[in-house]
């Protein structure tokens, strides 16, 4: 069992050993089905609590209710829409602590990540609600006279959000919160393997729909396993799926999803890299470089994955990044002395060590790592050490995005050379370089730098404000989140042409007479 004091805050966020794992915003349906799974902390491998998964019987009552509820909150103004998200952020900020608390202790972040991606829903909320003031559309100058042009935009209905573990809450507020104040409803599907969470969001929340008198169906909870997820990208009565996960996992929903021309927005791998010139400031490349490559140990999808490093200072860096890496305190991530916390289970580690494996079939020679602890404190088998791998690029596992504390340091001559190696993988999300050497920094940002969706100068690859759209290209997904005009994927345009005249004038001068 776990501590009094996480008993405490799991009973205060409505987690019980048996959880009901539907949730309509305001009801919570018991599940028909017979089919459970147990949850287990990767902190101390200690029994949180059980769910049980979703039928389709669920699934239909969740569909009939989200479709009722669309019609009802489509018709709200923008701005009452963004008054319920308001108080929705003010719901988390009185929670922050506890909810926090339990996305460390379930899936193995540090509490300060923990307490910062609760941050990161509460900073969105507020976001949203400026946003449901400034839905903008457009007016446009007819070539026909007594004509007026304008664009508006309209909400899609129901939107479809797949979540990954490694942020089991914020990436869902994302797109939630700015769906709602566009109008839409939510179906919300969290990992199987970090769904406890999302329960304690949703009773969170349920509070402010029930203080509001609003009808159920604007917000919904269904857990289950990918059948579910495969039933939501199929589903026609979803016009829109945002899906974050591997890019295998995104290939399936975006194959599905557009078998029935349906929209989607995929937040997939990423395989991220920094660039360190000679030119740059060399401590502040190493903390960005460590904290990008082992906070959240290494499971973030705009984790570090490669270091490509000047010849230049090649040597002098990789000594001291090896001295950084050797002061790491690995441990229980609740207690913030530790800067490393467990991968989110065994299968993670296995992954890990068959990457480290297969790293040195190709002819790469581990610097510091490669270890799994055992022992005190690391009872539940999730403890890795944090690995540094001297590599080339061309290796097929650097070509790979794994999803662990390893980083592979590779060496360049030419700026030219390392952008080149920076953009030959086959994801394109998080990117950065360490320079103060202004022409190295625009070359990077420009037509001839990188080719990711995000491309940083002096800051490292982890970690994204909201204000600015996020995402990434090629196996990325290419799909927009968050910030900047990222809303208008959860929205319809309609062109509209409006007569003011007496006459029935063509466009392009064509003539009709009758």
């Amino acid at each position: 069992m776990a501590d009094k004091s996480t008993e405490e805050i799991l009973h205060k966020l409505g987690i019980k050993k048996v959880n009901e794992s539907i949730c309509t915003g305001v009801q919570w349906v018991t599940p028909v089905g017979s089919e459970t799974r147990k949850i287990n902390s990767p902190v101390d491998g200690k029994h949180i609590a059980s769910i049980t998964y979703a039928t389709t019987t669920e699934y239909e009552r969740v569909m009939m209710v989200a479709e009722s509820a669309f019609k009802y909150w489509k018709a709200v103004p923008a701005p009452k829409r963004g008054e319920i998200v308001r108080q929705i952020g003010n719901a988390l900020r009185e929670n922050k602590h506890d909810l926090g608390y339990l996305v460390s202790y379930e899936m193995g972040k540090s509490l300060q990540e923990g307490w910062g991606e609760v941050q990161e829903m509460i900073d969105i909320c507020d976001f949203a609600v400026g946003l449901s003031r400034q839905l903008y559309g457009l007016t446009i100058s007819s070539e026909r006279p007594e004509h007026h042009m304008m664009e508006q935009w309209h909400p899609l209905g129901i939107v479809g959000i797949i979540s990954a573990f490694n942020f089991p809450v914020a990436v869902w507020s994302w797109n939630a919160m700015i769906a709602a104040v566009c109008g839409n409803v939510c179906i919300w599907k969290p990992s199987e393997k970090a769904p406890l969470s999302a329960i304690a969001v949703h009773h969170i929340i349920k509070t402010v729909l029930v203080d509001n008198e609003l009808p159920e169906g604007i917000f919904n909870l269904i857990i289950g396993d990918h059948r579910i997820g495969e039933k939501m990208s199929k589903d026609k009565r979803i016009p829109l799926i945002s899906a974050t996960g591997s890019t295998r996992m995104g290939k399936r929903v975006s194959q599905l999803v557009g078998s029935r021309l349906g929209k989607s927005i995929l937040e997939l791998g990423g395989n991220n890299a920094i660039i360190v010139t000679e030119d740059a400031n060399l401590e502040n490349a190493l903390k960005a470089s460590v904290f990008g490559s082992v906070g959240t140990a290494g499971q973030r999808c705009t984790s570090t994955r490669r270091l490509i490093v000047q010849d230049t200072i090649f040597e002098k860096f990789k000594s001291k990044l090896v001295k950084i890496y050797a002061q790491l305190k690995i441990g229980n991530p609740l207690d913030q002395d530790n800067h490393v916390g467990p991968l989110i289970d065994k299968d993670a580690v296995k992954i890990y060590l068959k990457a480290i494996e297969s790293a040195e079939d190709e002819g790469g020679q581990v610097l510091f790592g490669a270890k799994v602890l055992k022992g005190k404190g690391y009872e539940s088998g999730c403890y890795v050490v944090p690995t540094l791998i001297l590599a080339r690029n061309h290796y097929n596992i650097v070509q790979e995005e794994t999803f662990a504390p390893i980083t592979y340091l590779i060496k360049f001559s030419r700026l030219e050379e390392a952008i080149a190696m920076q953009n030959d993988v086959k994801q394109g999300l998080s990117s950065a370089i360490f320079t103060d050497n202004m022409k190295e920094a625009h070359q990077f940002t420009s037509v001839f730098g990188s080719d990711c969706g995000i491309a940083n100068v002096n800051i490292g690859t982890s970690g994204a404000e909201i204000g600015g759209a996020f995402g990434g290209e090629k196996e990325t997904g290419g799909g927009r989140e968050s910030g900047s005009d990222s809303w208008k994927a959860y929205m319809r345009r309609q062109t509209n042409t409006i007569n003011f005249g007496d006459g029935m004038p063509l466009a392009q001068g064509i003539k009709f007479d009758i």
